[in-house]
């Protein structure tokens, strides 16, 4: 398997738009498996990548792709987490140093030595590839197992997405008290964290800045309220009543008027990724001893976890299934929120060449 040639769909330039490509996959370590990609989830991070949005040193050919799912059909000598035939997923990062105290306490996110899937290089110098490709070799430690109660496409944004939302909401998971909840944003890692929220049997309020979203926050997603954010009298009588706020949104907002919902102690979870600075006032944060911290990703850990609870309250996620031929439509509806809620190729399933 040592330099086998992969089939993919890169970025050349700026302009993000994809068109065939093909690579020589790094070779195989004594730890790596050897993917057969199936599904590989769509997510704002790949456009912004693909578009060099997110670095100054973005190198292409780029092939994105970070919420993989794949059968394994080689391991390495030392492998002994996974078997040929076991359908495995792959999400936000590939590697790291797996010295430091982060990556001993699984928190190996949080790693500085830690190694993204694409638009990055690894150990041995080779560029790393996404999973819009036909296959990939990975370290047995950035693998999980997908359950077998789990389609493997309904997987897939559970990988990234999924896990956004679950690991910082997982430390209101098993309290006694009625935990109240917000989610701000209703797209890809959004409505996730809805439908998460509720499995862990916390009171859901959606917040949006329009009514438009309401019938799908109450009747798809069984949300319990939806707060319009600009509707004053909505928001005065929703002050001070919830335990924290998922912000999920990707681009700039005020956050001051969201202060004001959280109580005492509450806390605002950041977990979409704006590029410009976001603005507060320090009285509110001081008066109510209130706390915005951020989040990213999960732990390989929890992203077990949340497979293993996803599978066993026998939840689905909602996709477009789609070919890889499409991807660049996909790209231009995601970007105009024209997509309830995920899109995943089917790579498997697609022409590649």
């Amino acid at each position: 398997m040592v330099g086998r040639k992969a089939n993919a769909w890169a970025a050349r330039d700026a302009t993000g738009h994809l068109s065939p490509y093909s690579f020589h996959l790094r070779d195989t370590g004594i730890e790596d498996v050897v993917l057969r990609v199936m599904y590989c989830g769509i997510d704002h991070t790949d456009l912004h990548q693909i578009r060099g949005e997110l670095t100054s040193n973005t190198k292409y050919p780029l092939v994105p792709g970070h919420e993989v799912v794949g059968e394994v059909v080689e391991l390495g000598s030392e492998v002994k987490k996974f078997r040929v035939g076991d359908i495995v997923g792959v999400g936000g990062i590939v590697g790291s140093c797996g010295e430091c105290s982060l990556c001993n306490s699984n928190l190996e996110q949080y790693c500085s030595h830690r190694i993204l899937p694409y638009n990055a290089v690894y150990k041995d110098g080779t560029p790393t590839h996404g999973g819009f490709s036909s296959n990939m070799v990975v370290h047995q430690r950035f693998a999980v197992k997908i359950p077998e109660k789990l389609a493997p496409e309904q997987a897939a944004p559970l990988l990234c997405a999924g896990v956004t939302a679950y690991s910082p909401l997982k430390q209101w998971m098993g309290c006694n008290e009625n935990v109240k909840g917000g989610i701000m944003g209703l797209g890809g890692v959004g409505h996730l964290g809805v439908k998460i929220a509720k499995a862990m049997g916390h009171h859901v309020t959606v917040i949006s800045s329009s009514d438009k979203k309401r019938k799908e926050a109450m009747e798809d997603l069984n949300a319990d309220a939806f707060l319009v954010s600009t509707d004053k009298d909505e928001m005065r009588t929703a002050a001070n009543s919830l335990d924290y706020i998922l912000d999920t949104i990707p681009v700039f907002h005020s956050l001051q008027s969201y202060l004001s919902l959280l109580k005492t102690q509450g806390k605002l979870i950041l977990v979409g990724a704006p590029q410009q600075p976001l603005h507060i006032q320090a009285g509110d944060m001081i008066l109510g001893k209130k706390t915005i911290t951020g989040s990213f990703i999960g732990s390989m850990e929890e992203v077990q976890e949340l497979l293993d609870f996803w599978a066993g309250k026998g939840m689905t996620t909602m996709i477009e299934l789609v070919k890889m031929s499409y991807v660049n439509n996909a790209f231009e509806r995601m970007e105009k929120n024209d997509v309830r809620y995920r899109f995943v190729l089917d790579v498997a399933s697609s022409n590649l060449e």
